[in-house]
């Protein structure tokens, strides 16, 4: 998903707030247990050059933030962008979440791990161009040249006189100038940044700290209900029938009735809508502890449907078939690789496995949503609200200006939250009572009705000659793939198609390259997991060159670095800098002691990628324990991300992707059985505990460059360079995930 990039110039901001934004007017985010409240109408007064920053007589500076919250910091690194180019200080500015002004705001979403990079020309113009039109305000009010004037902390200085007018002051004459054009401002250059670049605490560290932030799960309303769905385990099923006598009668319920499934996936996978969701029955209650009471009083018949003998085995059967059968599409096709590998000196061969994989995130889906006669009120922790707004006008037949979406706080999100089923069946729910109504999931509802990464197999084939360097590479990917979820059975052809393919070209010389893809159905729902398909290619390409490294006698980081030159290409055409890989391969070898000895049982691993504008290595240290429990010690990152406007929040984004891409390789796994995910809850999908998390030291190369993203790109290279430790310890290649204690135990012993 890579939402789009907007600037909004002051007119269209006016215009646009004044005929379909009454609501911005107004206030743009009144959270539901304030409505009982009188709104205040901003000041007349009020400065607005932008859609993006707001200033008032009393010196009040507001910025509105267009991305949603999800953990990542998008707050505090939009506050810096503003701070530091409209010259005030970091801490005097507020926050507002953007409204769904459509005509405005037409990326109120982040995907793609572009959220500070997408600020980073916006914001940073919308600052310049208050701060610019303040000096000119001041020096109109003075009869002065501008060129004598300056911003600085929250005001303009006269530099000749030392007179000063605090922007408060300024906000009269500003509002009556000629708009500065975003494109004609002048940006600071880098060696003038007093914020970007130094870390900074998080904004919003208080309120999290007090309890006072308001997530999704805490909107309150009054007369509010609450409601959970037994949805239809069996992914393509349906409900039979049920009886709800038991269900009625539980202390609190207020209604019970049946929800149809909406936009299901058909057996082949194609849906095209982005929207799937199981259908089932609604219990309605006073709390949400009554409904689900409620819920477990049901008496439920289910149709298992088309995909009901849909298993495990059974796809990887289907992945293993399509590994050998002719391609839907030739990615990367340079050089003769079949002649290579059938003249090799060495030829390797092997097979990688990943299956679907849950998104967990801490606070499970839900929604709030009020449905009026001819407007519909909703709040949720969305990653992607534009569409919320946009596809329940369609299922509604509303305009979208009367579907007001509220974007609050996400307790995570990891992709999870760019899908918008939760908030379609809160609309379904509320369509039926007529009341506020907050919609949860529980822990098993997550689990089991995700958007789970698709599941996928790799077949590798490589050759090296007499030296040890490599002829030729052959990758063959196949997946259950994602493509469908959101677009065509067309798009599976495109031989440009990245959602299939990304970082499956390796960035490693070689001659004589290919890499082509086949998908499998599937009737599981699969979508956007954090870093998407990096998060397999990524594990196949940095293993297999491993085993290359090893099949040609080298050490693994100096086999990298020979293969490393300047130039080249990456699936999809993006120029690919080989000088930042080498970059960050050489300082998290560095900083990790690359070649110095290790306990007996210990193994490190290195292993790196670029996704999302960034380039990552990381060396893991894990050390294995005699009945093959894999502990992971500590890991060491290198990272290029461009410039790092918040080192923190680099940091911190590193570290949390380390973390959580170490699910799915200690012991998150999603199986299938009669075409339903047979995990419930944290019992047996094995999210990483905190006494699991290693040591991490993350280390950031110096860059002027545009920021790249930072959500994502820590995941892809973390399976494969603990795998690679697993092999440096123990000698046992981990080529299917996630790592299976007996299978290390059983080789390891012989």
């Amino acid at each position: 998903m890579m939402p789009v990039q907007v600037e909004v110039n002051r007119r269209e901001f006016l215009k646009a707030g004044a005929t379909g934004g009454a609501a911005f007017i107004m206030g743009f985010y009144l959270p539901l247990r304030s409505r009982g409240q009188e709104s205040q109408p901003l000041q007349t007064n009020t400065f607005a050059p932008n859609a993006w920053v707001r200033i008032t007589p009393d010196n009040q500076i507001t910025v509105l933030v267009e991305k949603p919250e999800m953990g990542q910091g998008q707050r505090t690194t939009e506050v810096m962008l503003l701070a530091e180019e409209l010259e005030v200080d970091f801490s005097t500015i507020h926050i507002e979440q953007a409204p769904t002004i459509p005509d405005i705001y037409k990326s109120l979403a982040t995907g793609g791990s572009g959220g500070t990079g997408a600020g980073w020309s916006t914001v940073r113009k919308a600052g310049a161009q208050a701060r610019q039109m303040f000096v000119r305000a001041a020096a109109e009010q003075w009869s002065v040249d501008k060129k004598d004037c300056r911003a600085e902390n929250g005001a303009v200085m006269h530099t000749p006189t030392g007179r000063r007018f605090t922007y408060g002051e300024l906000v009269e004459t500003a509002s009556r100038l000629p708009e500065i054009s975003a494109d004609a401002v002048t940006l600071k250059e880098p060696k003038d940044f007093r914020f970007i670049g130094k870390p900074m605490p998080r904004v919003d560290t208080p309120s999290k700290v007090d309890g006072s932030a308001e997530f999704g799960i805490d909107v309150r309303a009054p007369k509010m209900l609450y409601a959970v769905i037994a949805r239809c385990p069996y992914f393509g099923g349906k409900l039979s029938s049920f009886d709800a006598n038991a269900t009625k009668n539980t202390p609190g319920v207020r209604a019970v009735f049946p929800v149809p499934p909406l936009g299901f996936l058909d057996i082949c996978g194609y849906g095209g809508r982005n929207l799937n969701t199981a259908g089932g029955v609604a219990v309605v209650a006073e709390s949400t502890w009554a409904a689900i009471q409620g819920r477990n009083a049901l008496k439920l018949n289910w149709d298992k449907g088309l995909g009901g003998s849909e298993t495990t085995e059974s796809l990887r059967s289907s992945l293993e078939q399509q590994a050998t059968a002719p391609p839907t599409f030739i990615a990367v096709d340079r050089g003769d690789t079949s002649k290579a590998l059938d003249n090799a000196a060495k030829k390797i061969e092997t097979t990688y496995e990943l299956p679907f994989a849950a998104h967990a995130t801490m606070e499970p889906m839900n929604t709030t949503a009020h449905v009026r006669e001819n407007e519909i009120e909703i709040w949720s922790p969305t990653q992607w609200a534009n569409v919320i707004q946009d596809e329940i006008a369609t299922l509604s037949g509303l305009s979208k200006n009367k579907v007001i979406v509220h974007m609050t706080l996400s307790g995570g999100s990891f992709g999870r939250r760019a899908q918008w089923d939760y908030a379609a069946e809160a609309w379904q729910v509320a369509r039926e009572v007529r009341k506020p109504v907050q919609l949860l999931w529980t822990r098993e509802d997550d689990i089991q009705h995700d958007f789970y990464r698709e599941y996928s197999y790799h077949r590798l084939a490589g050759s090296l000659d007499p030296q040890g360097g490599i002829v030729a590479w052959s990758h063959r990917i196949v997946s259950t793939s994602i493509r469908p979820v959101f677009d065509s059975p067309e798009s599976l052809k495109d031989p440009g198609n990245s959602a299939e393919v990304g970082g499956a070209d390796p960035p490693y010389s070689c001659p004589n390259v290919r890499v082509d893809y086949a998908p499998v159905r599937s009737v599981v729902p699969r979508a956007w997991w954090r870093s998407v398909v990096s998060s397999f290619t990524a594990f196949a390409v940095e293993c297999f060159i491993d085993e290359l490294a090893h099949a040609a006698g080298k050490d693994a980081y100096e086999f990298r670095m020979g293969l490393l030159r300047e130039g080249g290409k990456i699936a999809g055409g993006q120029t690919l800098d080989r000088r930042k890989f080498r970059g960050v391969l050489q300082l998290a070898a560095e900083k990790a002691g690359w070649g110095k000895p290790l306990p007996p049982g210990w193994g490190r691993g290195i292993a790196c990628h670029f996704s999302f504008g960034s380039y990552i290595a990381h060396v893991a240290e894990v050390s294995v324990e005699k009945e093959g429990a894999v502990r992971v010690r500590r890991v060491v990152s290198g990272v290029d991300c461009g410039t790092a406007v918040n080192p923190d929040g680099v940091r911190a984004m590193a570290e949390g992707a380390i973390n959580f891409a170490l699910t799915p390789v200690l012991g998150g796994e999603i199986s299938i059985k009669d075409g339903a995910v047979e995990q419930s809850n944290f019992h047996d999908y094995q999210v990483l505990r905190i006494n699991q998390s290693p040591e991490i030291e993350v280390h950031i190369v110096p860059s002027n460059e545009p920021p790249g993203g930072m959500g994502e790109p820590g995941v892809p290279p973390l399976a494969p360079a603990v795998a690679n430790a697993v092999f440096a310890a123990t000698g046992v290649r981990v080529r299917r995930l996630p790592i299976d204690r007996r299978v290390l135990n059983k080789i390891s012993n012989g």
